[in-house]
């Protein structure tokens, strides 16, 4: 992922002008030392990395070009350079505080006092890896340096990892051929350390959006259905074709060599769980997460990078393939409107904005009859499709502990219309509970859910991008209120890399409600991703304290408020009652 890009210049030209004066500012980490931890043959040494642990900083949450991974700041944040220039490929770049010059002021950020989770309930934590983990002949990459990665975390209590098993890696050569050897060697290594695994079923593709640093296609004889016939995929009201993902009109569609969409995902699960029964039995896998759509999450493709999405777009509907399109003009005809087997045409582009659409807009078409019978229709696709799927998965793994994931999409949420979630399936406007419909289909599987964004601060998407009217934290609250409701276990991860105090209080703060009267608490975290910024010794260290806390234990650095205690020497003499009894 880049470190500096459009969301970097964002983040620079969005400084609100009432904070600027003839002082150049600047808010700096300080460095921390912590060169190694303890291993089995002796001490092991972690990369060097510049930043405080128990420093604040500012984090923005600006989502990446492909929407799903964001990018994140952290170290140092220039408030206002005038004239900035950043350059990535400097190699010899100065450290901030080494930098500084005579007109610019460190400011130092109060720090808020942090909740003691000493005794809370324990959250199992789960490290995801990297996407490479397995190549695309099914074998896994560098064994030896993941081996002693897994040790590290093996050694601080982490409980596991997850990993994606591609579709387009293990059923590349043809239908129900599947390959599974580079997993098994996989597996075995999770077992021999003494983790758990999270195994997500991805029937996705990986590759074009933020953060993803391999191309994974889907299976080869797919994509060759989809030269003949690219109404497998879903489509755009241009009519260009999104091939990460199959369109959910062809799932009881046989159109996929004799099988459909869904039947192949069956025959896939249930091929895995024979594979590993032996993993399943012994206790190493705890959880199987099933891939629903765009990215592994339950929605529809509705903000790609590839046809120029970018933040905060309202993203466009996508159900212009010729099967969804049959769907809805059925789902008209039995309401008996034949006019309305159509898709909205005043909805804008990709990067619309609400306000300047005739559907999304404040009364807008978004609440006519019409625009309540498709946006019911289309969410329903969306929840029908889970519901199948799930119901599948519940037969293929024999009744196993089964999860999938929601998107978190939090940008536009301070409108009537949320404009965002309406074009990604979540039919959540102002009026209406989008989540609640599906926790309660998830309830119906006893699937877990599985959230993003439980680190972002809603103050920091204003600060950075007002505009986007974005608000994570009312997000977050409303779905896992929703999950909660009927009683279904609520997982979550990042979706930011994350290395702050900051953004793990944040974390922990959703995690486990503070005075909550039921106790409620997410039932597993898992962290987005391993790589080598994580390994480095402030970042490890603070993560390690992230577990932690996270696991109900005690750290001896709990920062309880910003007041410094005065020296012995200097401590007031104690006040005594000159006044008599």
């Amino acid at each position: 992922m880049a470190t500096t890009s459009f969301h970097t210049t964002l983040l620079l030209n969005r400084v609100s002008p009432s904070s600027l004066s003839s002082t150049r500012r600047r808010t700096v980490l300080s460095p921390s030392v912590c060169s190694s931890i303890p291993g089995k043959n002796g001490p092991i040494r972690l990369r060097a990395g510049f930043g405080s642990p128990s420093s604040k900083t500012r984090r923005w949450a600006v989502v990446g070009d492909a929407g799903e991974s964001l990018e994140t700041g952290s170290g140092v944040v220039v408030d206002n350079v005038d004239d900035a220039t950043i350059d990535n490929d400097n190699e010899d770049e100065q450290s901030p505080v080494d930098s500084l010059d005579e007109n610019e002021v460190v400011q130092t950020i109060p720090k808020l006092p942090e909740r003691d989770y000493a005794g809370t309930p324990y959250v199992p934590i789960y490290v995801m890896l990297p996407l490479n983990t397995i190549d695309m002949n099914c074998e896994l990459v560098d064994p030896q340096n993941l081996t002693e990665q897994l040790k590290v975390l093996k050694l601080n209590n982490v409980d596991g990892v997850m990993v994606d098993c591609w579709w387009g890696i293990v059923e590349a050569v043809g239908p129900q051929k599947y390959n599974w050897s580079g997993y098994r060697e996989l597996f075995q290594v999770v077992r021999d350390i003494g983790l758990k695994l999270q195994v997500v079923m991805s029937f996705h593709a990986c590759g074009g959006n933020v953060g993803d640093d391999v191309h994974i296609p889907l299976p080869h004889w797919i994509t060759e259905i989809g030269e003949t016939n690219p109404d497998i995929y879903f489509t755009d009201q241009e009519g260009r074709r999104n091939t990460e993902s199959l369109s959910w009109g062809i799932d009881k569609e046989r159109v996929l060599r004799g099988r459909t969409a869904v039947e192949v995902y069956f025959d896939y699960m249930r091929s895995f769980r024979v594979e590993f029964n032996d993993f399943f039995e012994g206790g190493t896998i705890s959880e199987i997460e099933v891939g629903l759509g765009a990215c592994g999450e339950l929605r529809y493709p509705s903000y790609p990078a590839n046809h120029g999405w970018k933040y905060p777009g309202i993203g466009e509907f996508q159900c212009y393939d010729k099967y969804l399109m049959k769907s809805l003009e059925k789902a008209a005809e039995v309401r008996g409107h034949l006019s309305w087997g159509r898709a909205p045409d005043n909805t804008g582009s990709y990067n619309s904005w609400p306000h300047k659409t005739g559907f999304f807009r404040d009364g807008g078409d978004y609440d006519s009859y019409y625009g309540r019978f498709f946006l019911n229709w289309y969410s329903k696709v969306l929840i029908d499709h889970g519901d199948r799927v799930l119901s599948l998965a519940n037969l293929a793994f024999e009744g196993f502990p089964i999860a999938a994931k929601l998107s978190g999409i939090h940008w536009w949420y301070k409108t009537a219309s949320h404009a965002a979630e309406l074009t990604a399936g979540f039919y959540n406007s102002s009026n209406r509970d989008g989540y609640a419909p599906i926790a309660t289909m998830f309830k119906k599987h006893e699937a877990a859910l599985n959230f993003t964004c439980v680190e972002l601060r809603t103050m920091d998407q204003h600060e950075v991008y007002p505009e986007a009217l974005a608000d994570p934290e009312g997000l977050v609250w409303q779905v896992l209120n929703a999950a909660w409701d009927v009683c279904i276990p609520v997982a979550s991860e990042n979706a930011l890399v994350c290395y702050d105090r900051e953004g793990y209080n944040k974390i922990l703060a959703n995690a486990k409600p503070h005075d909550d009267p039921d106790g409620k608490h997410l039932s597993a975290f898992t962290y987005l991703r391993l790589n080598p910024d994580l390994m480095e010794e402030s970042n490890f260290a603070e993560f390690v304290r992230f577990v932690k806390r996270m696991h109900g234990e005690s750290v001896p650095d709990l920062e309880c408020g910003s007041e410094t205690p005065l020296p012995e020497s200097q401590e007031p003499e104690p006040e005594t009652n000159s006044g008599g009894d």
